[in-house]
């Protein structure tokens, strides 16, 4: 695939899905003037098509009337772009959906947690169709119909996971458009693990010990444990060949003391509701990667030994 020639004012996007993260910064961008197709289903799909795509926002509230949203792909067909954001389980289910949507130059870029969803999305819809993104920002559905952000960051970073192309530029333009934060890194791997180290520890340690973070930080032992995660997830993600730079783990962990106390991972937000939960794909990866390169990872083999009994919700 070559540059890109399409700008943000004639580029079609696709959200799959419109969960925290497609439905919030899809709305930022259609509000704008983009050309968004959300898709969605059941209750939340019903509450748009009457009321609107609302958003409740510390950065501000939005209520995004006329929503082109539906349950079918194939009913918005071939677009420029896919923002992939669906739960990890729901991966190859996804991208086989996505297909109706797939022309010749068309990108998806999955904001997931993890690090292997280019990979499982490259297997399914081509690796020339898929690059790499990373999302920050904490948003959940509110009900239906409803995206709730709680706090200010809302971010998103993408690249081309081989060399670069342009073909992201277009895309770029659409999230300047909309007004959020943004980064078009030329090393998005690197992008990918910094937030792999920080989330595998925070999602484990606070699921682990069902207490949000400020506990966990203030007390010794526990403290020492988010520590060692955090160093075991950065030693996995060097041997796998990611960019970390030197001192990156004292970084995470400056990083999680200035989170707010009361911050619980959404894995912890799953835990509590008897949802299933994305272990396999955090702690569960980091032990696999550490088992492939012989690197010890106890305390993530903590985490996944004792919530695999919960990891499949109730």
């Amino acid at each position: 695939m070559g540059a890109r020639k399409v700008g943000a004012n004639n580029v079609r996007i696709a959200i799959m899905a419109t969960g925290g993260v497609g439905g919030y910064f899809g709305a930022r961008m259609a509000d704008a003037g983009v050309d968004v197709h959300f898709i969605a289903r059941g209750r939340h799909l019903d509450a748009i098509k009457k009321d609107g795509l609302r958003i409740e926002s510390q950065l501000g509230d939005l209520t995004l009337k006329g929503v082109s949203v539906t349950d079918d792909p194939a009913a918005i067909g071939p677009v420029d772009y896919v923002l992939f954001a669906v739960k990890l389980w729901d991966t190859e289910t996804a991208a086989d959906m996505c297909k109706p949507m797939i022309g010749p130059d068309t990108v998806v870029v999955p904001f997931q947690n993890g690090v292997s969803s280019t990979a499982r999305l490259s297997a399914v819809l081509g690796a020339d169709h898929v690059v790499s993104g990373v999302a920050h920002i904490s948003a959940v559905i509110g009900g239906p119909g409803v995206i709730m952000h709680t706090g200010t960051m809302a971010r998103l970073t993408v690249g081309e996971p081989r060399e670069q192309t342009g073909r992201l530029d277009a895309l770029v333009e659409a999230f300047a458009k909309g007004g959020f934060d943004h980064v078009h890194h030329t090393d998005i791997s690197r992008a990918i693990w910094e937030k792999f180290v920080l989330l595998s520890s925070l999602s484990g340690l606070t699921s682990l010990c069902r207490q949000p973070i400020g506990p966990i930080r203030s007390t010794p032992s526990s403290r020492k444990m988010l520590e060692s995660a955090v160093r075991e997830t950065a030693a996995v993600g060097r041997a796998e060949g990611a960019n970390l730079p030197d001192g990156a783990e004292e970084k995470t962990i400056g990083h999680l003391d200035k989170l707010p106390d009361v911050m619980k991972a959404s894995m912890l937000h799953d835990l509590e509701a008897g949802r299933r939960m994305e272990l396999p794909w955090l702690s569960g990866e980091v032990v696999r990667l550490g088992e492939k390169h012989g690197i010890p990872t106890p305390v993530h083999s903590a985490v996944l030994g004792v919530l695999t009994f919960y990891a499949e919700g109730s």
